[in-house]
């Protein structure tokens, strides 16, 4: 009778129990994390959490909250919180069967610090039943996080060369024009004499007879008439003004024992002219007569036409068709500037006649850092408001490393020409080196048209997490940062290959061979990049001892 009683009263107690027991210790064979090892991601480290409640688990009674925490030696970052409830709690969070357990889904983001490259991510658990809260032990689901994308080539990248606008052979032309009167092709003298004819002559004797500055090419001679008239009328005149014009040039030439080629051609009825003096003029009815020229081709017709338009006729005749009677001179020259070896004598002279863009081109003739620091010095105390020496020295102390004088140099740049593309592109990659993602992107919205503009932009989208785009901004640029945008978007062989072809080469392109080596099984890339960069930067070689992209190999 005493054992028929106490059988069914341990079960009671056995079912009282665990209805007030705590909910214990979850296994972190229940968790599942995407991405498996964490990764940084446009400055930020997704994740998402997939968890699972088992059976008979979740107290029918009870509300769980799930916080996600990245933590690491020193400090800890908190993602959003999760809430569940059990089937007894009336609330509006996700209900989890006591019967079959649950599956859910939540997705924390961290910002990113490098500290996190060693740390591990937990799940803490906060319950409550009724007035009781307590917390059950955390949950391990993940360790550390590859940090590749902050990796910073930018600190490599190549800042923006503001060009000069030297030209040692600069083509130019002298013009003049003689005017003829109506039906006539006679050379008057009170056109020979006039001041446009006598610059002109001045100019050719003086194009000749400098050799060293100055090379004549040709002589050109266009004749006109203007369209009032027939066809033939015209034709005969224009060509005879034509050749009385040729004549007459090449008696001043044979004069000024001048030697060069004389090209001519005329126009029998100078539409083209007419239209345009027409669409300059403020004559009456002017749209008119532009909407007959563009109705009419036959050259007949349009005179025809014009002429019917009685109102502005006169007008025409007085005004526009004498000025399309002329023949047009043109002296075709080149200005051949000073050799490179005559701009290196002027700078070490301190020749005070050299130009801003002689003294900037005089810095693309040496190799020697030195000296083109020196010219570009010069060419701001000489030109201090050109802000194109100010962005060239700040380039070159960006190349040394030195960040800080760079955008010093930079932002004088800027208080010269706060548009200039190249300054804009130099503040971009300083602000990237700082990690200031905005500020460098409003930088390198105004930086279209400089000469690296597309390789910072690439690095903004990097930052930015956009890989793609990284990739194809930096189309084939061969630098740390190209060939790093290639690794993220897992295209290992190019990434192999531009970093094959940095042309300076550093700690961090042979990290990032490394890494190209870690992510195809390459055993001994892995190990000839690493030997390489704890050569050239030690702090780095020891990061790799932590980098979660070497998890697999004995770094030492």
């Amino acid at each position: 009778m005493i054992k028929k009683l106490y059988l069914p009263l341990v079960a009671l107690l056995v079912l009282a129990f665990s209805s007030c027991s705590k909910m214990g210790e979850l296994s972190a064979d229940y968790f599942t994390t995407n991405p498996e090892v964490l990764e940084a991601v446009g400055g930020k480290v997704p994740v998402t959490i997939t968890g699972k409640f088992p059976e008979k688990y979740f107290k029918k009674n009870a509300t769980v909250e799930v916080t996600p925490v990245l933590r690491w030696e020193g400090g800890e970052a908190k993602g959003q919180p999760a809430m569940f409830q059990g089937e007894k709690v009336e609330g509006n969070d996700q209900t989890i069967s006591y019967k079959t357990g649950g599956t859910y889904t939540m997705k924390a983001s961290f910002d990113y610090v490098p500290e996190m490259a060693k740390s591990e991510l937990y799940l803490d658990f906060k319950i409550r039943k009724g007035k009781k809260e307590y917390t059950i032990p955390s949950v391990k689901i993940a360790d550390g996080v590859i940090a590749t994308s902050e990796l910073p080539t930018v600190g490599s990248a190549n800042a923006a060369y503001a060009p000069d606008a030297f030209q040692r052979i600069i083509k130019q032309a002298q013009e003049a024009q003689i005017m003829f009167l109506i039906q006539q092709a006679n050379l008057r003298a009170s056109e020979l004499k006039s001041e446009n004819l006598k610059d002109f002559h001045k100019k050719v004797v003086t194009v000749a007879g400098d050799t060293k500055n100055y090379k004549l090419d040709n002589i050109e001679i266009s004749a006109y008439a203007s369209p009032d008239g027939g066809v033939k009328l015209n034709t005969t005149l224009a060509e005879n003004r034509q050749n009385n014009t040729e004549k007459y040039m090449n008696q001043q030439l044979k004069k000024g024992k001048i030697e060069t080629t004389v090209d001519t051609k005329y126009t029998a009825q100078d539409w083209e002219g007419f239209q345009e003096l027409v669409s300059k003029s403020n004559i009456q009815d002017k749209d008119l007569i532009l909407r007959v020229l563009s109705m009419y081709q036959d050259p007949e017709q349009r005179e025809s036409e014009i002429k019917n338009i009685s109102s502005v006729y006169k007008t025409l005749a007085d005004e526009i068709l004498p000025q399309l009677r002329r023949a047009r001179l043109t002296a075709n020259y080149e200005v051949i500037g000073r050799s490179d070896e005559e701009i290196n004598a002027a700078f070490d002279a301190k020749e005070d006649s050299i130009s801003v863009d002689e003294l900037l081109y005089a810095a693309t003739l040496t190799n020697d850092n030195a000296r083109k620091e020196a010219i570009y010095k010069r060419t701001i105390e000489k030109y201090p408001n050109d802000y194109r020496a100010y962005n060239n020295l700040g380039m070159m102390a960006y190349m040394a490393g030195d960040k800080a004088a760079a955008e010093n140099y930079f932002k004088q740049a800027a208080s010269k020409s706060s548009s200039a593309a190249e300054v804009n592109t130099n503040l971009g990659l300083c602000e990237l080196v700082k990690g200031n993602v905005a500020e460098a992107e409003n930088y390198l919205s105004k930086s279209t048209g400089a000469n690296t503009a597309n390789e910072a932009l690439g690095n903004l989208y990097i930052k930015q997490g956009q890989y793609d785009k990284a990739v194809a901004a930096f189309g084939d640029t061969k630098t740390n940062s190209a060939a790093l945008a290639q690794i993220l978007t897992k295209d290992y062989n190019k990434a192999k290959n531009t970093l094959t072809a940095v042309k300076n080469p550093d700690a961090y392109t042979d990290y990032l061979m490394a890494i190209v080596g870690a992510r195809t099984n390459n055993a001994d890339l892995v190990k000839s990049s690493l030997a390489k960069v704890a050569q050239k930067d030690a702090n780095l070689a020891a990061h790799a001892k932590i980098d979660r992209e070497f998890a697999k190999y004995d770094i030492q």
